[in-house]
């Protein structure tokens, strides 16, 4: 029997499936790989163990992986790509390819097909494709100059925010002490600091703080939150009107920002609705790990 794996190497974890021609027959899931990140030692780990996992859960070997595909920012990098090869040759048999996070979130929605899927994980990004493959990519820059409606946005923009309302004495928002918390640090004083550290702090990680505190109903983070949902609809037109206006766009998404607010979703879906009317969405927060495999059992 054939096995093909696919996997999806985050900035915050990494998660791949195992399946043979027809059926998924497991998942597993590590810590981040994103190699730009968190550095080698901690990719090669994270990678090493979500194979040794999956295959352990399938009950196959290395030498039964007719195709693995992994999907990751930078790999569009020729160092992170012959870096990964390297990496995962040692764990797996048969052929490797290793692609862009947003090809994988692309064929997860489509699976071939055109359409436009906008990711909204640690960082963010806009990418459509029309019936001839032709591809176009909006945003995604990285996270001190683009990534708006991010993970990694949302965190810093809250932390502005937060702070911007007790300049103007805006009332009692729970957000700097929220954050305080998820940092464990003891003042404004201390979160001003940490959050102009160099190297900087890892915003993303207060994302899920900052929809614990709007869906508690505090108005600073619904504000960041709703902001981050125009950020996303914003560069999803621009992706949507790069395609030929003949044929109704399929519009996607992905990413944990899409999964875990409805306050982003929302706001993404009525904004693009508003801007682009013909735009067929498809309703479900698509996972990209399932078009990784998906391209490790139809590679050309």
């Amino acid at each position: 029997m054939s096995f093909y794996l696919g996997i999806d190497g985050g900035g915050t974890k990494t998660t791949g499936v195992i399946g043979d021609t027809d059926h998924i027959l497991a998942t597993a899931t590590a810590g981040p790989s994103n190699v730009i990140r968190v550095g080698e030692a901690q990719a090669a780990q994270a990678l090493a163990s979500v194979i040794r996992d999956l295959c352990s859960s399938a009950g196959s070997s290395p030498a039964q992986i007719s195709r693995t595909c992994i999907g990751l920012a930078g790999a569009a990098h020729p160092e992170v790509r012959a870096w990964v090869q390297r990496a995962v040759n040692e764990s797996v048999r048969g052929e490797v390819s290793i692609v862009g996070d947003m090809e994988i979130a692309m064929e997860s929605a489509f699976a071939g097909g055109p359409g436009t899927i906008v990711i909204a994980g640690t960082g963010s990004i806009a990418y459509a494709r029309d019936a001839q493959g032709t591809t176009h990519r909006v945003g995604g820059w990285g996270f001190a100059i683009s990534d708006e409606g991010s993970g990694h946005w949302i965190g810093c923009e809250a932390v502005r925010a937060a702070l911007r309302a007790e300049d103007v004495e805006l009332g009692s928002s729970q957000v700097i002490p929220a954050l305080l918390a998820a940092w464990n640090l003891s003042d404004r004083a201390d979160l001003i600091r940490r959050g102009n550290a160099v190297p900087p702090p890892e915003f993303s990680v207060l994302f899920p703080i900052v929809v614990q505190t709007a869906d508690a109903g505090d108005a600073v983070a619904r504000d960041v939150l709703c902001r981050a949902g125009h950020e996303l609809a914003q560069i999803a037109a621009i992706a949507v009107r790069k395609l030929p206006p003949t044929v109704p766009t399929r519009v996607a998404v992905s990413g944990g920002v899409f999964r875990h607010s409805s306050i982003v979703r929302d706001v993404f879906y009525n904004e693009l609705r508003l801007i682009c009317p013909s735009a067929e969405f498809i309703p479900d927060v698509c996972d990209p790990v399932h078009g990784a495999l998906w391209l490790a059992r139809n590679a050309k």
